[in-house]
């Protein structure tokens, strides 16, 4: 156990935050995420007791380990479990194993552990690993199989069944009334996962983290707008709302999405944000102080029920990321300094409420480190994250987190994706070319990679320059789901791609 004085001071952090309240108030939960990927935690029944005392009522786990389950017996604390993405193709496939899986991991622990929802698979559809994106059309299978188990035992109106998503999976998300799905699967799949959680009662998952923006292009997103901090916003141009915070942003990308897709009464709940408290070298913003920022704005922003400026007053249940810091996640150092506390139950860093007045927030603004700039030049890739996610959480306590391998090859090229919308394309070329510093000069008229003269090929030209020039960096091959990499040289006659030896 931990020396009483230290264990205190843990203990009293997050209630200080709320005036001792719980993470309720009068408006949306806000939950927490109880990641296991770590050798030095402390055991599940302690972890209980600790999340308790921090007053949140609602925790989300990333499987369903019957040692956990059982430790939450009778806590009153309700859960979201998961099923991991290893087990989502049996479930698709067999409606017995679905049942089987309801049966030991949900059900036998019923009713003292209260569950409230599964979370089926994570990121699968803005995966860059091919076995997992190989289960994007498994995945509503697997939810309807799981819906139907549960509806068997009559618990499909007590328990929800949903999948979290990325910001990744969306073609368009600036600005955030111009958020439309990846073309090649809002209609085959993300439709008829909308259709199914329409009619279950349930709620999309949306795992959104403002970070994974900044940090990839600092010297075009302002720092206060991410962390809650700006005084003058973001307007949208075809709404006319202006947006004080990129957290509210993506989310309106995705409602705005899903109303596209004739799903405006659908809710999200948002099932990961946080910010990492240390990052390497090239995570601008990873730091305690804005970690601190972040996590105390956003607190204060969920729980005063205010909405986004798409859905005004819409409850917004948010679940942070994390508890502890996980020292087995591979990746960079962000990822494994997510967490609100150490292992030892040790505090990462102080919180404090924002005024009641203002969502500036008590502890600080920028980061001398950080390149913020104003926020009228946010590019389109300002309101998503990155492909990447740098989501090792995502994988249970029982295996290594995989890291995604995008940019890990030596021969690989980053061009544009050819079913992208032109005006977003048109804004991420003139974005490359400007702030981004890339040198176009190759694709003016007369130069040797004007032809064809055509919005893909230059864009593929410039998106390629800015990729390499930041030495092929996570997230550098993005540009609002613009661009993708590329193994297969683009180069042509006459026409050299940077990369290509």
């Amino acid at each position: 156990m931990v020396k009483e004085p230290a264990f205190c001071i843990a203990l009293c952090l997050l209630a200080c935050l709320l005036h001792t309240a719980p993470f309720y108030a009068d408006g949306a939960a806000v939950g927490i995420n109880y990641g296991r990927v770590a050798n030095n935690l402390p055991s599940p029944g302690d972890v209980v007791q600790f999340i308790k005392q921090q007053g949140f009522t609602k925790v989300k786990l990333y499987d369903s380990d019957p040692s956990v389950l059982a430790a939450f017996a009778g806590s009153g604390l309700e859960l979201v479990v998961a099923l991991p993405n290893e087990r989502v193709r049996s479930a698709a496939l067999s409606k017995r194993a679905a049942r089987s899986w309801i049966q030991q991991n949900v059900a036998r622990h019923l009713p003292a552990t209260k569950i409230a929802a599964i979370a089926v698979g994570n990121e699968i559809l803005a995966s860059t690993d091919d076995s997992v994106r190989a289960l994007a059309p498994l995945l509503l299978p697997a939810m309807q199989n799981l819906n139907a188990a549960l509806a068997e035992l009559g618990l499909d109106r007590q328990i929800k069944i949903s999948s979290p998503h990325s910001l990744a999976i969306l073609s368009a998300s600036f600005p955030p009334s111009a958020g439309t799905f990846n073309p090649a699967i809002a209609k085959t799949t993300m439709k008829p996962i909308l259709d199914f959680l329409s009619q279950t009662g349930s709620y999309v998952m949306l795992n959104a983290y403002p970070f994974f923006a900044y940090e990839s292009q600092p010297d075009v997103i302002s720092l206060d707008y991410a962390l809650f901090s700006s005084q003058t916003g973001v307007k949208d141009p075809q709404t006319g709302l202006t947006y004080m915070n990129l957290f509210d942003a993506q989310l309106d990308s995705f409602f705005a999405a899903m109303d596209r897709l004739g799903h405006s009464g659908l809710n999200i709940v948002v099932t990961e944000t946080g910010w990492p408290s240390k990052g390497d070298e090239d995570e601008v913003g990873a730091s305690p102080k804005n970690a601190a920022i972040y996590m105390s704005n956003l607190v204060r922003h969920i729980t005063s029920n205010v909405g986004t400026p798409l859905r005004p007053r819409a409850s917004i249940e948010t679940y942070i990321f994390a508890l502890f810091n996980e020292d087995m996640k591979d990746g960079p150092t962000s990822e494994r300094n997510y967490g609100l506390f150490y292992p030892d139950r040790h505090s990462v860093y102080d919180l404090h409420l924002a005024s009641p007045k203002s969502h500036a927030s008590a502890v600080g603004s920028k980061d001398p480190s950080a390149h913020g700039e104003n926020e009228s030049k946010q590019n389109p890739e300002s309101k998503s994250s990155h492909h990447h996610h740098h989501h090792s959480h995502h994988s249970s306590s029982h295996g290594s987190a995989q890291t995604p391998t995008s940019n890990v090859t030596n021969a690989s090229w980053c061009v544009a994706i050819p079913s992208t919308n032109p005006a977003q394309l048109q804004s991420a070329l003139d974005y490359a070319c400007g702030p981004g510093k890339a040198d176009c000069s190759e694709i003016q008229d007369g130069n040797s990679c004007f032809n064809p003269n055509t919005l893909v090929a230059h864009a593929s030209y410039a998106f390629n320059y800015y990729f390499h020039a930041n030495n092929k960096a996570e997230g550098s091959c993005n540009f609002g789901g613009s661009a993708t990499i590329v193994t297969k040289d683009p180069s042509y006659s006459g026409c050299i791609y940077p990369g290509t030896l």
